[in-house]
């Protein structure tokens, strides 16, 4: 059914309301039909203005980020309320334009797409066309057409807007991903200064230093990590920030390509008193064929697992799976192969376990001494008897949906999840536990299921390997998300650890300006290689 607005009618009314207010007079024919008209002409421009105005207003609620509305189109609906208000009940422009806005809103995912793309692009240019039919319509105006055309070009403003966003977040997640010129160029002048310079090449730690490596008097922190900027940030943190740098003993752990980058950084720049080793994994010599096998396990799964889940057939989903996957964090084998620290470290009973993405602000003394209460690791996580959880819940880790996670004994999604960062690891009590062996087995069953159990990840399955032998620390030793969103003023004044967990990296241009201030701030402005690569141009 087509709505019009007709001269005649307006013209009644029009009447009407001269008759009410002014004596009777004689008026010629012509002169009424002319007031009429612009009557009708007024009454119509003046609705549509009033619904393009309140379009106007959706949109511009939609391009602030907030929504007051349940939808782009909903914000007209009760809206209508208010035309009828300054307007009235008397069947005007705005109402029978409502009217039709109602009837068409439920089809307009069905409006053809070429209709949508050649709608209008702006305010002005629906006026625009709209223009001739106002100054040309004979005795009548189609509500539906105007009803049809407004919602194609709000159906096209909304999937712009959506499409602007998509963009904006997936080009977040590139900056995310890469690395930065200036980290790139820092690691290959420190592996031609190793090449070149004899004091580069020197050993890390000196030899007269090697015994502290594995005293037991000492304050021993592990860093597993190929990220040479990183990690220079999180060692000088930690020494600058001790009462008594000289108990402390760095273990760095790296891979083989980054293994000359990193050594040839902490032999230039040593912390002393406190002492820093750098190992890369070609560097273990594990003798025990059990070791070797078991570490390799590990390795072989998550390659495995990188070449399934890589595998894309084109759907949403695994568009999704691939977009996760180009993380550098998904398939790092070096997050990985944490769960062989008890291997990289058999002379060790104990060690604090950091990132690489941490700024330390306090003593790590008070770290060390936590009690463990029997567990293998201390970690971040619910307050004890008050069940608020600091940051996420095992829910948001495993996909409890799949009888796989919730046919567990023992784990519910509620249940407050620790996380990697900032632990304290007890390596004698997890030597005596199967720990690393489950937590191998439920890598290798999330794979065979299709990665239903969790998003790939080097956290989850500890969840569920370490479940039951992990004790809660006070949450100022790991204030997690500075990644993800600038925290409050006085939570970073009282942290002993920032940790920077989330895409927005300290040493990526996407960081949050105030925050990695509190990370630049560990590294020194007037070092030829910072300065020689624009490092510390940021500041």
């Amino acid at each position: 059914m087509r709505v019009y607005i007709t001269a005649t009618a307006t013209a009644t009314a029009t009447a009407g309301a001269d008759d009410a207010t002014k004596p009777k007079a004689a008026q010629p024919q012509p002169q009424i039909q002319q007031a009429a008209r612009r009557g009708c002409r007024s009454a119509a421009v003046t609705g549509l203005l009033a619904g393009l105005l309140l379009f106007r207003a959706a949109l511009l609620t939609i391009e602030a980020g907030a929504s007051l509305c349940p939808s782009t189109t909903g914000c007209l609906d009760w809206r209508a309320g208010l035309g009828r208000w300054l307007y009235g009940d008397g069947g005007d422009a705005t109402e029978e334009f409502m009217k039709e806005w109602r009837r068409h809103r439920d089809e307009a995912t069905l409006l053809d797409p070429v209709v949508v793309e050649a709608a209008p692009d702006s305010l002005d240019a629906l006026m625009a066309e709209m223009a001739p039919m106002l100054a040309s319509y004979d005795r009548r105006i189609d509500m539906e057409a105007v009803a049809i055309k407004m919602m194609a070009m709000l159906l096209k403003m909304d999937r712009r807007v959506k499409s602007s966003r998509i963009r904006a977040v997936f080009n977040r997640h590139l900056a995310s991903l890469g690395i930065p010129k200036s980290v790139h160029c820092l690691t290959l002048r420190l592996a031609e200064e190793f090449a070149v310079n004899s004091a580069a090449r020197s050993p890390v730690p000196p030899p007269e230093h090697a015994p502290r490596l594995t005293d037991a008097s000492c304050l021993h922190v592990a860093l597993v990590t190929d990220n040479v900027l990183a990690a220079a940030v999180a060692v000088a943190s930690a020494a600058r920030s001790t009462a008594d740098p000289a108990r402390l003993v760095f273990h760095v752990v790296t891979d083989k390509k980054s293994y000359v980058p990193m050594h040839s950084w902490f032999a230039l720049h040593p912390v002393s008193p406190a002492v820093v080793e750098v190992r890369g994994l070609h560097q273990f010599d594990w003798r025990d064929a059990v070791v070797v096998a078991s570490v390799m396990r590990t390795v072989e799964e998550v390659q495995r697992s990188s070449l399934e889940y890589h595998q894309c057939d084109g759907s949403v989903e695994m568009e999704h799976r691939r977009l996760e996957a180009s993380k550098p964090s998904t398939f790092s084998l070096l997050n990985y192969l944490k769960i062989h620290l008890p291997e990289f470290f058999p002379e060790l009973g104990r060690v604090m376990l950091l990132d690489d993405d941490v700024v330390v602000r306090k003593d790590l003394a008070g770290l060390w001494e936590q009690d463990l209460d029997g567990n293998i690791i201390g970690a971040v996580g619910a307050h004890e008897g008050s069940g608020v959880c600091v940051d996420k819940t095992f829910g948001d880790h495993l996909n409890f949906s799949d009888p796989g996670v919730s046919g567990v004994s023992g784990l519910h999604s509620s249940q407050c999840a620790w996380s990697w960062g900032v632990n304290i690891v007890d390596l004698d009590a997890w030597r005596r536990t199967n720990v690393t062996e489950t937590y191998q087995f439920w890598l290798q069953k999330n794979r065979e299921s299709g990665f239903r159990l969790w998003q790939m990840a080097s956290l989850p399955p500890a969840l569920i390997a370490f479940d039951g032998r992990v004790q809660a620390i006070e949450p100022l030793w790991n204030l997690p998300g500075l990644g993800w969103r600038v925290p409050h003023p006085d939570l970073v004044r009282f942290s002993a650890v920032l940790h920077f967990s989330g895409p927005r990296k300290p040493w990526l241009e996407v960081a949050f300006p105030e925050l990695r201030q509190l990370w630049l701030a560990h590294l020194n402005a007037s070092d030829s290689f910072l300065q020689g690569c624009g490092v510390v141009e940021w500041q």
